[in-house]
């Protein structure tokens, strides 16, 4: 509501009833915004024990013999990832150390945690021991090659188990088929299996890979 600015001009009753009728106002507008605070008070108290539950069952939702090998407390749990973005919570998983450096190597780390909504098909190292180690330290010391590859296990959008069958685009602006339903699924020519899968972190799904998928 706008004040009209009270000038020394007009008369004295008139001048006490403006005074008046703000003082009043004034009243009213404390007595809402104390029972604004209340109910602001209220909702949030209402809200957390919902929030605290969903971190509480982060991994309810995933799959796979490999997910018992995720630790169960910790930044590399289930509920740590969750709360981390996708590249942050990749390096506090201990299957995945290899595939994290990669990732720094590429320079992808920003662009993966900044990124709205991935999913990502994460090999493991024993993924990466099945490279010959001179043909895996070539691609290593070759950025360009090595972002292609990294950039094709990537997919726009968070997919589920009830969305991830299909053919999807990476990335790398090449495509990338999974075959399966259910808690089986097979990733790209390779025939990569799922060992766990429907991972959240903050802004990606993950699905953990016994292979390195190549473009």
């Amino acid at each position: 509501m706008k004040i009209n600015t009270i000038t020394r001009t007009g008369s004295a009753a008139a001048t006490l009833a403006l005074l008046l009728g703000l003082g009043l106002s004034a009243c009213g507008s404390e007595d809402t915004g104390a029972k604004d605070s209340g109910s602001k008070t209220d909702e949030s108290s209402e809200s957390m024990p919902a929030e605290t539950d969903e971190a509480d069952n982060a991994g309810a939702q995933t799959f796979g013999e490999g997910c018992k090998l995720i630790p169960a407390d910790g930044a590399g749990s289930f509920n740590g990832m969750a709360t981390a973005p996708v590249a942050s919570a990749a390096s506090a998983n201990p299957l995945l150390k290899t595939l994290v450096a990669a990732v720094g190597q590429a320079k992808l780390v920003d662009t993966l945690n900044s990124a709205d909504g991935l999913t990502v098909f994460a090999p493991t190292d024993d993924a990466f021991k099945k490279i010959p180690k001179a043909d895996l330290d070539a691609v290593m010391a070759d950025n360009k090659t090595l972002t292609k590859i990294l950039t094709h296990h990537v997919v726009a959008g968070q997919l589920g188990p009830d969305e991830v069958a299909g053919e999807h685009e990476t990335l790398a602006g090449d495509k990338i088929d999974v075959k399966g339903s259910d808690e089986n699924f097979t990733v790209g020519k390779e025939n990569a299996k799922v060992l766990c899968g429907n991972i959240p972190t903050a802004n990606a799904t993950v699905y953990v890979v016994d292979t390195v998928l190549m473009p």
